[in-house]
């Protein structure tokens, strides 16, 4: 993975969003249906390629979780964007299935990679306490929660937790990676219509990272724990079984966002050293 293509290629930059139920996440798996599977497989049957060209992406989303604004790149031979350049995002809307959309395909710019010029992923977690349960017309979207949510208290138990924190907590630990991340957003509001809505952004998640953190939140804001309890489970540094992972389909990417152009070289070199650890690869892109 570099941060330029290889001579005789162009990387593209492709912005797009997916509904996440019917996929095994984001990473091709055998003879499992994902996202990038299915990405990959249009582009290689809409540039009429006898290869398949691997793309790479922000945030690699778990199955069932839900895009609006993921962002991936991949390497094209420049003679084929040449080609297809100005067709490609119609061509892409005719092959590629109802679930995932690209919303914009363009020549990045350079030392573009749109998983380590990344300085900040923004998810959103929906939830709704109505007794009724949840709108039939967003059931998949919005997870229901059988109990009162004191919002309030749960933006309390979510000021503690801001900052950079060892996340192991709150995290499925993974061989080599590093739980070191830097929250730099966490609070709860409530819609008119009822639905809370979670706002969690930070400059990369490890697994399981915000459906653990709603999930003891949640706790919070039904009042089995206290607001102070979050942020002693964090100190703690070890997983703790009171803390749920909640489904992934209340979760969706929102937005990525990246620095300006004549800084991205930089950015790509902080990030694979930033916090790593003995061992430790840098900031991962793995999801939550």
């Amino acid at each position: 993975m570099t941060d330029e293509a290889a001579p005789g290629f162009v990387r593209v930059r492709l912005d797009l969003a997916y509904d996440g139920a019917d996929f095994s996440g984001w990473a091709k798996q055998r003879e499992r249906r994902t996202v990038q599977g299915e990405l990959e497989s249009a582009l290689r049957t809409v540039t009429r390629s006898s290869e398949t060209y691997e793309l790479t992406v922000a945030g690699r989303t778990d199955a069932g979780v839900h895009a609006r604004g993921q962002v991936a790149h991949v390497d094209l031979p420049e003679t084929l964007w040449a080609e297809h350049r100005d067709r490609l995002p119609r061509r892409l809307a005719g092959r590629l299935p109802h679930d995932i959309r690209v919303w914009r395909v363009t020549e990045a710019p350079p030392g573009f990679n749109a998983r380590f010029s990344a300085i900040w992923r923004r998810y959103a977690y929906r939830v709704t306490d109505h007794p009724g349960g949840v709108d039939p017309l967003l059931r998949g979207h919005v997870l229901w929660h059988d109990w009162p949510l004191d919002v309030d208290a749960m933006n309390a138990a979510s000021e503690r937790l801001l900052g950079e924190h060892d996340f192991a907590a709150y995290c499925k630990r993974r061989d080599g990676a590093t739980t070191i991340r830097t929250l730099q957003r966490l609070d709860w509001a409530r819609g008119a219509d009822g639905i809370v809505t979670a706002t969690v952004r930070a400059d990369a998640f490890c697994h399981n990272m915000v459906r653990s953190l709603v999930g003891a939140l949640l706790f919070v804001g039904d009042g089995h724990r206290p607001p102070e309890w979050p942020a002693q489970v964090l100190a703690a540094g070890v997983r703790d079984s009171a803390v749920h992972v909640v489904r992934p389909h209340g979760l969706t990417l929102e937005e990525v966002g990246y620095p300006a152009d004549d800084q991205l070289a930089a950015r790509n070199r902080e990030s694979r050293n930033k916090r790593s650890l003995a061992g430790a690869t840098a900031l991962g892109s793995g999801c939550c």
